[in-house]
């Protein structure tokens, strides 16, 4: 049996959510992500348009109410966050994912991640990655590794329009995200 999704107002506060912090991107960016999928990409599911972003931090399954002490932690990490200059570094796959690494040149969204985790550290939702943060996009998802070697799309320009938490939906045809709240970088 299939447990129907409730709307985002309507969750109450002992439901469990899978939620996650990111970065999201500009249209320009979002459209040149999407044109160099369709001609780059030609083995796995495609991650879609509206599900294209830069993870700042993984939570998992959290109770409904701590949705809004996260968007707070998340809304003053971005406010303290200066500009983000990114680029285009290469393609990469795991066993599972296909994905455009980034460089972060001043390193300021390896800092914005650092903040946003020890922030949800704090409010004891998050435990950190053993791992250092990389900066990457999601770009195609496999049931196995494809092998595939496209030309890197080095003429999109890494535009992040604001932080958003997110709250995602795992389904059959892939995962579906919700936006649940945003904060723009800067504070501006």
């Amino acid at each position: 049996m299939t447990k129907e999704r409730a709307p985002a107002g309507s969750v109450a506060g002992d439901d469990r959510v899978r939620l996650f912090c990111a970065l999201q991107l500009a249209g320009d960016t979002l459209d040149c992500l999407t044109a160099w999928q369709a001609r780059e990409l030609s083995a796995g599911r495609i991650v879609p348009r509206d599900n294209l972003h830069l993870t700042l931090a993984f939570l998992g399954h959290r109770p409904a109410s701590e949705r809004d002490a996260v968007a707070g932690a998340l809304r003053e990490a971005a406010a303290a966050a200066g500009p983000l200059e990114l680029t285009v570094r290469g393609y990469r796959e795991t066993n599972s994912v296909g994905m455009v690494i980034l460089d972060d040149g001043n390193e300021a969204a390896t800092r914005l991640a650092g903040d946003v985790q020890a922030r949800l550290g704090a409010l004891g939702v998050y435990v950190r990655e053993g791992r250092h943060w990389l900066p990457h996009i999601t770009v195609v998802r496999f049931r196995k590794r494809a092998g595939l070697r496209p030309e890197p799309p080095n003429r999109c320009s890494i535009n992040v329009v604001r932080t958003a938490l997110y709250r995602s939906f795992l389904g059959s045809g892939g995962a579906h995200y919700e936006v649940l709240a945003t904060a723009v970088l800067g504070g501006r």
